[in-house]
């Protein structure tokens, strides 16, 4: 860790050596098109979305979790408030198996954000290397990064791994062009942490919706902030009851850690 900041710097001055200043323009150019893109997405695509099915206002939402996604712009890893996020949805109105479900599985097969970050990033190192990509390749290449997307876990730079990985097995796109955004990674890191979560978030409710397990007059006043304490949720219950029964902690540990290695099992076959 002491060590990437010396990287980033390394990054950006062979950069502007190599291909002058005009590259921080192109940079920064980059960084506006893919936070605009994730706002676009969230806003227009998520918040329709939501709005139509689950009659819940977006903003009110981002009010609502706001603590837990200052954490995830601050630590730029979605891992980090998966439990708080359980305990806000199900006091929302979710039911707890349905958040203790799909929020899990979105962690790995719904990474919103990361696809997008993999798509103009790839686009941007073919154009920064002058290689020509038909409309063809371009279709197949967004296909290829969505796919990718599933396999990045939720922790900082798994995006920038999945990407180089993915430019490897495709070889249309010279691998050693990702250095060209190794300087501006960690900000839009921070982007793609935010829009998984809110994708992942959004997904939850709108299961819940559909399987008519949501419940409309809580959520309304857990948003209007006149009912509602996450700490009182089952989630929460759970692990103390498992701190007073050692057995049952034990027991339940084990469960999880088996979960975890069968997610593990499933995503490594799964992904490309």
């Amino acid at each position: 860790m002491y060590l990437a900041p010396l990287a980033a710097f390394a990054a950006i001055a062979y950069c502007i050596a190599k291909f002058g200043s005009a590259s921080l323009v192109s940079l920064l150019g980059l960084l506006v098109i893919f936070y605009m893109t994730c706002i676009l997405f969230i806003v227009v695509i998520l918040g329709s979305v939501l709005r139509g099915y689950s009659k819940i206002s977006l903003f009110k939402l981002i009010k609502y979790i706001k603590t837990e996604l200052l954490i995830a712009w601050g630590t730029s890893s979605s891992e980090t408030v998966l439990p708080n996020l359980l305990e806000k949805l199900e006091q929302l109105g979710c039911k707890r198996s349905v958040v203790g479900f799909v929020l899990p599985v979105g962690y790995s097969f719904n990474l919103d954000g990361t696809a997008i970050y993999l798509t103009l990033a790839a686009l941007f190192i073919a154009q920064a290397t002058d290689i020509h990509l038909s409309m063809s390749h371009q279709l197949s290449l967004l296909a290829i990064m969505i796919i990718s997307s599933k396999g990045a876990a939720g922790v900082s730079g798994s995006g920038f791994v999945v990407l180089a990985s993915s430019l490897a097995a495709i070889g249309q796109i010279p691998m050693a062009g990702i250095m060209l955004i190794l300087g501006i990674e960690r900000l839009m890191s921070d982007g793609r942490t935010i829009t998984n979560i809110m994708g992942n978030v959004i997904a939850t409710i709108l299961i819940s919706t559909w399987q008519q397990e949501f419940d409309h007059k809580k959520a309304k006043l857990v948003l209007q902030g006149q009912e509602g304490n996450p700490l009182n949720s089952s989630f929460r219950q759970q692990e103390t009851v498992s701190k007073n029964n050692p057995r049952k902690s034990s027991c339940h540990l084990l469960r999880k850690h088996t979960a975890l290695n069968l997610q593990s099992f499933f995503t490594f076959f799964v992904s490309p």
